[in-house]
């Protein structure tokens, strides 16, 4: 796992669609940014943010269809757990859509707890489930 560097801009752009380029290249920029690669090539990334500037809040992470369920989202969590416990965090967050089980059972198994959920209308037709971790 390493961070992201200018030269994943392009990938990330196409495979984190949502976000933008601008957003990516603004993330890349500030080290928000995890890439696991196998071969030289990204099989997956992790994007993060901070929560009211500081508590790290894991935003996305994905993992490219052929590579699923062989422990490279897990390792990519690690890694950034492992890096925000370097930074001081004692707290990590985490959310996704009501209907998403699959991530959220992910979360669970990663040590997230449910914390609340909110509504974003106009922006989300279901809730958002927001998940938390002490890492003390």
């Amino acid at each position: 796992m390493a961070s992201a560097s200018q030269a994943d801009i392009d990938w990330l752009a196409r495979e984190d669609a949502g976000a933008g380029k601008a957003w990516v290249s603004r993330c890349v920029a500030l080290g928000e940014y995890l890439v696991a690669k196998e071969a030289g090539e990204i099989v997956g990334f992790l994007r993060f943010s901070r929560f009211w500037g500081r508590v790290p809040y894991m935003e996305m992470i994905r993992v490219l269809p052929g590579h699923r369920r062989s422990g490279v989202g897990t390792a990519l969590f690690l890694a950034w757990e492992e890096a925000m416990r370097g930074e001081g965090a004692r707290l990590l967050m985490t959310s996704s859509e009501c209907d998403e089980s699959r991530p959220q059972d992910w979360h669970r198994r990663n040590g997230f707890t449910e914390t609340g959920a909110i509504e974003l209308p106009g922006l989300q037709s279901v809730p958002e489930v927001f998940f938390t971790k002490r890492i003390d």
